[in-house]
């Protein structure tokens, strides 16, 4: 089996971390939603998410050529996390920053991964001053409509994977942590082993190691080496097979004597988030009625609002999840 090993002196090892990346399920959601997969452990997800992709015209754009089918994604699109849990606006912000030198070192090899670069690809090879901060909307745009209304849901799982590894960690050592990572990693005293990894080494890969767990990857590998920075290693979070599974209200009678029921109901029906025009339907209740409500609940922090093109999206927020499912 081919493979590629890391050595890790105790500087390296001191300097290994856990973070939760905006920008890595920006791109791993996007691939999946690209795929035209239709597996059960996202089945929820993509149902809801695809027609509005199609709508936004996303799919057709420059970030659809960016993560195409090849399995090299750019280097600059997944910037080295400096903080435990960047923001979105963080790392678009270090996105727009790159280089021009290293976008098109980034982007000559997509080429050689694809034959050739898509038309706003070559326009971002040729000015990426100007059409850096264009790709940052379209981003934008794709987690509104995306991930956003899920993000509460996707960071319960991801900060939980990240929990058990660093209780791990502290119980056992890093090495059994990077031992059960992933079948095709392995530690050995001082050094980290990658199954069917290219060639990389500490001359080429930068100190420590950044290992980021991920809702909406494949059951592979992914890394990131763009030295100076630390190495990338992006792997499937523990307990993603229970991301989209309906969470139960058990409180609804006791919060309605508080809320009201209208307002229990909405609360109720946004495990899934939606639109004014959705819950009405299902409801029952009026347009006027639902959208005075919303603002009542988005106001007291149970609700975030989440605009694509014209329409609204609204999700419950983990505070309306343990209003709603806490036991008595």
């Amino acid at each position: 089996m081919g493979g590629t090993e890391l050595a890790f002196s105790a500087s390296d090892l001191a300097q290994t971390r856990f973070a939760v990346s905006p920008m890595w399920e920006v791109g791993a959601g996007f691939r999946l939603l690209r795929s035209g997969a239709d597996g059960p452990l996202h089945r929820r997800w993509l149902e809801q998410v695809r027609p509005r992709l199609a709508a936004s015209g996303l799919d057709r754009g420059l970030l659809a050529e960016l993560i195409s089918t090849a399995p090299y994604v750019p280097d600059f699109l997944n910037p080295a996390p400096t903080s435990p849990a960047p923001t979105l606006p963080e790392e678009l912000a270090a996105i727009t920053a790159t280089p021009p030198d290293r976008v098109r070192l980034d982007l000559d090899r997509l080429r050689s991964h694809l034959g050739r670069l898509g038309p706003r690809t070559r326009s971002l090879y040729a000015d990426t001053g100007a059409r850096l901060p264009r790709l940052a909307q379209e981003i934008e745009t794709y987690w509104e409509l995306a991930l956003a209304p899920y993000w509460a849901r996707v960071r319960t799982v991801l900060d939980a994977d990240v929990f058990h590894r660093a209780r791990q960690a502290a119980e056992q050592g890093a090495g059994r942590v990077l031992n059960d990572l992933h079948p095709g990693v392995s530690w050995d005293r001082d050094a980290l082993r990658l199954a069917r990894r290219r060639a990389l080494t500490r001359e080429t890969a930068g100190p420590g190691l950044l290992l980021i767990p991920s809702a909406f990857k494949g059951p592979g590998l992914s890394t990131r080496v763009s030295p100076p920075d630390p190495p990338q290693l992006s792997y499937r979070a523990r307990g993603v097979g229970t991301l989209w599974e309906p969470r139960p209200t058990t409180r609804t009678a006791a919060v309605a004597a508080v809320l009201g029921r209208s307002r229990t109901l909405l609360l109720t029906e946004l495990d899934t988030p939606a639109n004014t025009t959705e819950l009405a339907a299902r409801t029952g209740l009026s347009m006027a009625g639902v959208s005075q409500s919303l603002t009542a609940l988005r106001a007291a922090g149970l609700v975030t609002a989440h605009r694509t093109g014209r329409t609204v999206l609204y999700a419950r927020t983990s505070l309306a999840d343990s209003l709603l499912t806490t036991a008595g």
